[in-house]
């Protein structure tokens, strides 16, 4: 998956700011999570964040350490639970169950692919684009690097390839 460099991080910052205070509430930031498919309720943001609203610098942190979390629950162990499965076996789960939730987000007309109107929407409403981005070059690009059949839009295993793509 491409991580979110600080440049990008401080556009959505800046996009979920709606009042230029400089502080993102805690109901903005859930706007933003359940958009991309994490439910939390207010309590449990502010029971895990610790106050009602971030500065820039709290938001970034937040970030990292929500990037971190992930992170550690895809590398998993190896050993065996009481079922007989791999630990990597649930965290193989939950990351299919994560990455449906995020193609869900993505596909916005619910047909089970993601076409390249839907996929700048999506971007464009998280800050990624702007709005004066009118042709989609980008899109049509992402696509194409991942879209295995060429039938120009992504299926949920060739958006699972490209969410889970390293650059070495």
């Amino acid at each position: 998956m491409y991580p979110l460099n600080t440049k990008d991080l401080h556009r959505i910052f800046e996009k979920l700011d709606k009042n230029g205070d400089g502080f993102v509430s805690l109901e903005e930031l859930n706007w933003l999570l359940e958009k991309i498919g994490v439910q939390y309720s207010i309590a449990e943001l502010e029971s895990s964040v610790g106050k009602p609203c971030l500065d820039l610098n709290e938001f970034l942190l937040f970030c990292k350490s929500i990037s971190e979390n992930n992170n550690c629950k895809s590398k998993g162990g190896h050993g065996l639970d009481e079922d007989g499965l791999k630990d990597g076996d649930h965290d193989t789960n939950e990351e299919d169950d994560d990455l449906m939730k995020a193609f869900n987000v993505f596909d916005i007309n619910g047909d089970g692919f993601i076409s390249c109107e839907e996929l700048k929407d999506v971007l464009m409403r998280l800050g990624f684009l702007d709005e004066t981005c009118s042709s989609g070059i980008d899109c049509k690009i992402m696509i194409h690097v991942f879209d295995t059949n060429l039938d120009g839009q992504l299926d949920f295993e060739e958006f699972k390839n490209m969410m889970l793509h390293t650059v070495s």
